[in-house]
């Protein structure tokens, strides 16, 4: 059986060079995943703009993620740094400010985005399969127009 460091660096591993590029590949062509969306930070280190694929959690004026790597994300560790970050839902980009809710059910959180959400039940299930230490992240957006 895998550990929790050897499982977190062969997901990792996998969303890096296989799962991860795939999507962005198909938003980038206008054909975005059903049930995901792209998160995009902000480099700690670099200042570069990095763009993951989530499992989209919009929800009004917010928008949901279950990190499964928790705050050893590389994200996650974006967001802390710099919380302004871009959520690309369909074709359409969104700002806001993230941030990680310790107090929150990230396993409830999860089921609460796929309820609403039926075509996110792979990514839903990704995570799960791929999870290490889950945390809920809220991006608070800002208004439209």
């Amino acid at each position: 059986m895998l550990g929790s460091v050897d499982k977190r660096r062969l997901t990792t591993a996998l969303a890096k060079y296989l799962f991860n590029p795939v999507v962005r590949t198909l938003f980038r062509l206008g054909l975005p995943a059903p049930g995901t969306a792209i998160l995009e930070t902000i480099g700690r280190r670099s200042g570069q703009p990095r763009r993951t694929p989530v499992t989209d959690g919009l929800d009004g004026d917010a928008f949901w993620i279950v990190a499964e790597h928790g705050r050893r994300a590389a994200y996650v560790r974006n967001i802390e740094v710099n919380p302004r970050v871009r959520v690309k839902v369909g074709r359409r980009w969104r700002v806001g400010s993230a941030h990680v809710l310790l107090d929150d059910d990230p396993r409830e959180r999860l089921r609460a985005i796929v309820g609403e959400r039926p075509l996110s039940r792979l990514n839903a299930a990704t995570v799960r399969l791929m999870q290490t230490d889950l945390v809920t992240l809220r991006v608070d957006l800002d208004a439209e127009g």
